[in-house]
């Protein structure tokens, strides 16, 4: 399914300051009247608490730079001859669309399957690690709040299964 799809390479984070100043002006309102309706209403989406498609892509931008050098990924060479075919920019556009739209935002992912994009890269448990700390590293570059990691670190390990051999038989 394309709204739960997760690219490999993929994650984000913005800067805490947009988030943090949110958090602040709720804490600091926690005890009146129009706290109690607004604890009421909807939450943001993640896409807006972590600002939109500008801070995505800065963030999308920095962890596939991070993961194009990783020596993990790199020493598997069906990952390798894939980087050699996609071109860098392109990934970072489909990575940016697809984080807008599981996060909540108004892009529309126009990417291939996650399964259908990796089945060929023969992607192992350490090679997963590795990318999960990458994106990890973008992300608290980012201060981007421990909520918001949590969320997108969930989103991202929906897609495990699609992308790591061997994973489909671990979960049943």
């Amino acid at each position: 399914m394309k709204t739960r799809a997760f690219s490999f390479a993929l994650l984000l984070a913005v800067p805490a300051s947009l988030t943090l100043a949110e958090d602040q002006r709720t804490a600091s309102s926690a005890t009146t009247p129009v706290a109690s309706a607004a604890a009421a209403a909807p939450q943001k989406s993640l896409y807006d608490r972590l600002g939109g498609a500008y801070p995505i892509s800065v963030v999308v931008d920095d962890f596939i730079d991070r993961l194009l050098v990783n020596g993990t990924l790199n020493a598997n060479p069906a990952i390798d001859a894939a980087r050699q075919r996609v071109p860098k920019q392109g990934l970072k556009f489909h990575v940016t669309t697809l984080v807008c739209q599981v996060t909540g935002g108004p892009c529309q992912y126009a990417g291939r399957e996650m399964q259908a994009a990796h089945a060929h890269l023969n992607i192992s448990e350490k090679e997963w690690q590795a990318m999960l700390a990458d994106f990890r590293t973008t992300l608290d570059k980012f201060s981007v709040p421990a909520a918001e990691q949590g969320e997108l670190v969930t989103i991202v390990n929906s897609t495990k299964a699609d992308i790591v051999l061997g994973a489909k038989a671990e979960r049943k």
